[in-house]
């Protein structure tokens, strides 16, 4: 299990999880809430690094939100960057997944100096992930109505915790590449509840203006990029674009995963995980 613990700092009160041993490294997600049990993406990491695994603000027992502003993507690096320096680390490496991807290179574009490395995953660069058609999120593509309709429900106060659940497994599914590795996955522990609010602002708001591509070539943070090449959330194709644009990144493709390549290929994952403790491989 993973330890809970809270921290105050000038931006507010945080609740974090910890495990692990070894050089300080953060994950987050831009519309999770984790708890102790932990969560998929962060566990392969606890068996090099000491990982603190945040909620950010407006997620589990984390200083609340005011208002929406304070969800905008630079908004969460200083919360973050707060965590930190409240924690005492002159810098830490951070990871992220997805949404948290993106929130990696931001971080890595707002605050290089207070990284040690950048670990980016299944995400993109910009907003034209959306418009790929081999995208869910893609108005082209035949999934789309019915993942803004599992959106719309999670955001919904009066969806029941069972409809939440039915919906969550619905869009798992099209994330992995067969419905046994779905099952077999959710055997194993994980947290991560969709916070709904997060969720609608990033969508509605956040990724209408997100492209962080001019910046990427000045960003020299070491940087490990690695994709399913069967994502159907954010194609292979942004992963291969993030690493070509950063002057000091390497990339890693899973051949046989959708968007969670931690779960589908474990093995694999593992030896990924002992590579970002190495320079990227250029």
């Amino acid at each position: 299990m993973w330890q809970q613990q809270m921290i105050t700092t000038q931006r507010g009160q945080f609740e974090y999880f910890v495990k692990g041993e070894g050089e300080p490294l953060a994950i987050t997600h831009f519309y999770s809430a984790f708890n102790e049990i932990g969560n998929w993406f962060a566990e392969p990491f606890t068996a090099h690094y000491q990982v603190f695994l945040i909620n950010v603000r407006g997620a589990g027992n984390s200083v609340p939100l005011d208002n929406d502003e304070q969800m905008a993507l630079t908004e969460v690096i200083k919360d973050l960057e707060a965590v930190r320096e409240a924690l005492g680390f002159m810098s830490w490496g951070f990871a992220g997944h997805s949404t948290g991807g993106m929130l990696a290179l931001q971080y890595a574009i707002e605050a290089p100096d207070a990284l040690t490395k950048c670990i980016c995953g299944s995400s993109a660069a910009s907003k034209a992930y959306a418009s790929h058609p081999a995208s869910i999120y893609c108005p082209e593509n035949p999934h789309f109505t019915r993942i803004i309709e599992i959106m719309e429900a999670l955001n919904d106060p009066q969806t029941t915790r069972e409809e939440r659940v039915s919906l969550s497994f619905e869009w798992t599914l099209l994330s992995f590449t067969t419905r046994d590795n779905v099952e077999r996955a959710l055997n194993i522990p994980n947290s991560g509840r969709t916070v709904g609010r997060a969720l609608d602002y990033f969508r509605k708001v956040a990724v209408k203006t997100f492209d962080l591509r001019a910046q990427l070539p000045q960003t020299i943070v070491p940087t490990y990029v690695f994709c399913g090449r069967q994502d159907a959330q954010c194609p292979v194709e942004f992963s291969y674009e993030i690493a070509e644009l950063l002057p000091n990144a390497s990339l890693t493709i899973f051949e046989e995963s959708n968007h969670f390549p931690f779960m589908e290929e474990q093995e694999a994952f593992a030896h990924f995980v002992e590579a970002t403790l190495r320079a990227p491989q250029l």
